[in-house]
């Protein structure tokens, strides 16, 4: 059945996110239900692997590669976030960028470093006729499944054997950020997190409260 279903999304040329979409109709149609995953912490990479990841980079020869890692980074935002961010979402006075319908409907905004505004603004000024942020050669925004793939090409080229993947950037950036003495209430705040529960205890923070804790703590990073 597996085979066949694979042979079938082959011939209509579904794309990667088609594709998820039909799996998820298909499961709901039979009713089948994932099983409960065990929750398990994020493999992290040490400083030096992360180094070597983005020497890998920058030998590439791809710069807008190494804006859009550092930028995942910085973030910590989603990959599927990062596709979709256009050229009027970024702010690079107020170092901020609007995410628009981010994960769970809710729109929000990203910090970013004060000292990376000048990267970005040289990105945008590189590409005065981009729509998005970060696009292919073929003038669209990237795919998911395309950043997933340059990112794996880049781990295999720093001869990386841990596992390397876009929300790893993620990960790393909100576990430097609880290294570096900021709140729970901070962190949620810049990670997006959301729950019921959570929203009680966080609703008297602002993104400005956060501002200058945040850009505290990453102006010393070095990638």
């Amino acid at each position: 059945m597996v085979a066949q279903f694979v042979r079938l999304a082959r011939r209509e040329h579904l794309s990667y996110d088609e594709f998820g979409y039909v799996c998820q109709q298909a499961r709901k149609k039979l009713k089948l239900k994932k099983p409960k995953r065990e929750q398990r912490l994020p493999q992290l990479l040490t400083s030096k692997e992360l180094g070597h990841f983005f020497q890998a980079v920058r030998e590439g020869g791809r710069v807008e590669h190494e804006i859009m890692f550092k930028l995942l980074f910085f973030t910590a935002v989603r990959v599927g976030g990062l596709v979709k961010i256009e050229v009027n979402d970024v702010d690079l006075a107020a170092c901020k960028i609007f995410v628009d319908q981010g994960k769970g409907s809710k729109d929000r905004y990203l910090l970013f470093p004060q000292t990376f505004s000048l990267v970005l603004r040289a990105h945008l000024a590189a590409h005065p006729k981009q729509m998005y942020l970060f696009e292919t050669q073929r003038c669209g925004p990237y795919t998911v499944r395309r950043v997933q793939q340059i990112v794996q090409r880049y781990r295999e080229t720093a001869g990386l054997s841990a596992s390397v993947h876009p929300h790893l950037f993620r990960h790393q950036m909100l576990t430097f950020l609880t290294g570096q003495k900021l709140s729970d209430a901070q962190i949620q705040l810049l990670s997006g997190h959301a729950s019921k529960k959570s929203l009680e205890v966080y609703q008297h923070l602002s993104l400005d409260a956060v501002d200058a804790a945040y850009q505290q703590a990453v102006r010393f990073i070095d990638l």
